[in-house]
């Protein structure tokens, strides 16, 4: 049977990626791709929902504009902010920390990831194997943290990674088939990374489809053991 797939945050440099692979592949009957905004046309194989993560009525609404007998055998939560061109940037100190960034770092990195869950996790595939993904990030882990700072960032990856593993323990008990993974995707050429390309080196500096390529790896490699905890796009899992 040929598999249906879903990526929120599908406009994104690494949505944009996992999608374009997905579609690529043969195995893969339907793509359903959620972006605040739209670009493209529908077709047999892709469609096209607008989303605000931010919003839960709009989550809600996409769900209500789904076939109601779906199942996806893949859901990947391709979102996420690390800054914006205006106010939003990684902390470097205490002195920086401010209710407006935390409450929009959290909102896009956390809360919206959580609220996709809530509606999308009754259409998961139930008689066989089904992975709901989200973007995570090793900075978020808080034994592998050495240098501190960015605090925002951070915190907001860290209470993901956590409500990821909750995911995986309550569905569990009414689906069995179903895994819940976070996937740190390494540092990836795109917005989110700019101002910090120059910090790595040429070889660590991944392009979205290279990085895109890695993760589906990772998932197609994952089982039920997996489940609840976070790996980087080599398939290293990240320690909380």
């Amino acid at each position: 049977m040929k598999k249906k797939v879903a990526v929120i945050g599908s406009s994104g440099a690494i949505g944009n990626s996992i999608c374009k692979k997905l579609i690529n592949d043969d195995s893969v009957e339907e793509v359903y791709k959620f972006s605040r905004v739209i670009k493209n046309e529908d077709t047999d194989k892709i469609k096209n929902i607008e989303i605000d993560i931010e919003d839960e009525n709009s989550i809600k609404s996409c769900v209500e504009k789904l076939p109601s007998n779906i199942k996806f055998d893949l859901i990947f939560v391709a979102t996420g902010i690390l800054h914006n061109d205006n106010d939003i940037f990684p902390e470097k100190s205490i002195k920086d920390i401010s209710i407006d960034k935390l409450q929009k770092v959290f909102l896009v990195n956390t809360i919206g990831p959580t609220l996709v869950g809530k509606y999308f996790i009754p259409f998961l595939r139930k008689d066989a194997r089904s992975v709901f993904a989200f973007l995570s990030a090793r900075v978020g882990s808080i034994s592998d943290n050495k240098l501190g700072g960015w605090y925002s960032y951070r915190a907001s990856k860290t209470a993901l990674n956590q409500i990821i593993k909750n995911f995986s323990i309550e569905v569990k008990r009414s689906n069995n088939n179903a895994i819940f993974v976070g996937l740190q995707p390494g540092t990836v050429k795109s917005y989110l990374s700019k101002p910090f390309e120059k910090n790595v080196k040429a070889e660590k500096l991944f392009t979205p489809d290279y990085s895109a390529e890695k993760l589906l790896d990772v998932i197609s490699n994952l089982t039920n053991e997996n489940s609840g905890k976070v790996y980087a796009w080599d398939g290293e899992e990240i320690g909380p």
